[in-house]
């Protein structure tokens, strides 16, 4: 028997065909929709601080989620650390996030033409002309954002810690 928490963290984590239509839902009640996508490997503040200030540019905050095929193409075969339900369920946890979605291609393109978000954000790492997707945002109407990064946190830069510590 699945607990409260345990069913409102699932009812948070969809496919795309079912986050679609509560994209669409909430748009249809005056909510605006932002949009954020990464690994979110090792949670750690960078990650919190920056989902956060996301969340803060509009009502609804969906995250699109590589899948673990995903990251390992990018990432290499070491990467994941922690697998996509473990990595979806984490952020599902958050308070401010209310969906979360897995993606298995390199880029979030599909899902954010399929759920034109109001609010396409990156880090400010990115150029916004360069961030995918943001040419679709724009085309519907909607804005690209950046915003600054947290210094000296990454999960990349955790692993690396780790793996210092224990060679």
């Amino acid at each position: 028997m699945r607990t409260d928490i345990e069913k409102t963290l699932l009812d948070k984590i969809c496919d795309l065909s079912a986050m679609k239509a509560r994209v669409a839902a909430w748009k249809k009640e005056g909510k605006r929709v932002v949009f954020t996508n990464g690994v979110f490997d090792l949670l750690h503040i960078g990650h919190i601080t920056y989902m956060a200030k996301a969340s803060e540019l509009g009502d609804k905050l969906v995250i699109g989620l590589n899948s673990d095929a995903s990251v390992k193409r990018i990432k290499g075969d070491s990467r994941p650390v922690n697998d996509q339900d473990n990595r979806a369920a984490l952020l599902a946890a958050l308070f401010f996030v209310d969906g979360v979605v897995l993606f298995g291609e390199d880029t979030p393109i599909k899902v954010i033409a399929t759920l034109l978000p109001d609010v396409l954000v990156k880090g400010a790492d990115y150029a916004i002309e360069n961030i995918v997707g943001g040419k679709e945002v724009i085309a519907n109407g909607g804005e690209v954002k950046t915003i600054d990064l947290v210094e000296g946190y990454s999960s990349t830069s955790i692993i690396q810690k780790i793996r210092k510590q224990t060679t």
